[in-house]
């Protein structure tokens, strides 16, 4: 079985649930068939199971056993790729739920292969059971896959709020891009994803703008050409452009008496 005979939606499977899945496969067995489509190579290629082919394939390279070393499949005949592409998005969204980034990217390479003309078209044929809000919000995606994608590591941890936030800025701030790009590329080859989240974060705060202090009225007199005083109500002020250390002087020496 060819597991990457469709562009996988999923990015990566939580060791948990795999680990959960392992368990439950090796007490219970398989329940749920996989699904596969003949090839013309006359092999298969995988449509939608692929964490169940995978749970099974580590099973069998672990324990050697005889049971793992098959996989009870269904074998369909899909109208075309488009519908294959459904199969698998559809079971995802079902079993464990994609993130909006996975949502995303499956609809982007999805045109990129051909299986849709554009955007639109894969948005509605993968995502037509879906709300047109999320529909939407697949779509404000895009910027995130298309742009930062290749430079992120856990792209699949981006929620929903923090995702639509770095599209927002990436389509109003031309600069967001490249220097969102070099704080992630001082990170070590394998970040924490919290630091990776924490850059992600910290990159869309809006420099703080200085806090105005509110000044006091304040009444400005001459006491000479080129000299004033201004007076608010806890502060007096002498300056103009005969200001010389001379009279400076006379003022400090004034103060102290």
């Amino acid at each position: 079985i060819e597991s990457s005979y469709l562009v996988r939606d999923r990015l990566v499977a939580d060791d948990e649930d795999m680990a959960a899945l392992r368990a439950s496969l090796s007490a219970r067995g398989q329940q749920t068939p996989i699904e596969v489509v003949a090839t013309e190579q006359g092999g298969y290629g995988l449509i939608s199971g692929w964490r169940r082919l995978t749970a099974l394939t580590q099973l069998y390279k672990e324990t050697g056993d005889a049971r793992f070393s098959t996989v009870l499949a269904l074998v369909r005949r899909p109208v075309d790729a488009a519908d294959a592409y459904v199969a698998m998005v559809e079971e995802n969204e079902i079993r464990v739920g994609l993130s909006y980034f996975e949502r995303a990217r499956i609809v982007s390479r999805a045109v990129e292969e051909g299986v849709y003309t554009d955007i639109k078209s894969a948005l509605n044929g993968l995502f037509r059971n879906g709300s047109r809000a999320k529909r939407s919000k697949i779509k404000s995606f895009l910027p995130v896959v298309e742009q930062l994608g290749p430079h992120l590591s856990y792209p699949a941890a981006i929620g929903e709020r923090l995702g639509l936030a770095l599209s927002q800025k990436l389509q109003a701030d031309e600069a967001f891009k490249p220097d969102i790009i070099e704080a992630l590329s001082g990170l070590e080859s394998s970040p924490a994803l919290e630091a990776e989240q924490n850059i992600l974060t910290v990159a869309l705060e809006e420099p703080k703008t200085p806090k105005t202090v509110k000044k006091s009225a304040c009444k400005r007199e001459e006491l000479s050409p080129g000299l004033w005083l201004e007076r608010s109500a806890k502060t007096i002020t002498i300056g103009g452009a005969d200001l010389t250390s001379e009279i400076e002087n006379r003022i400090r020496a004034a103060l102290k008496l």
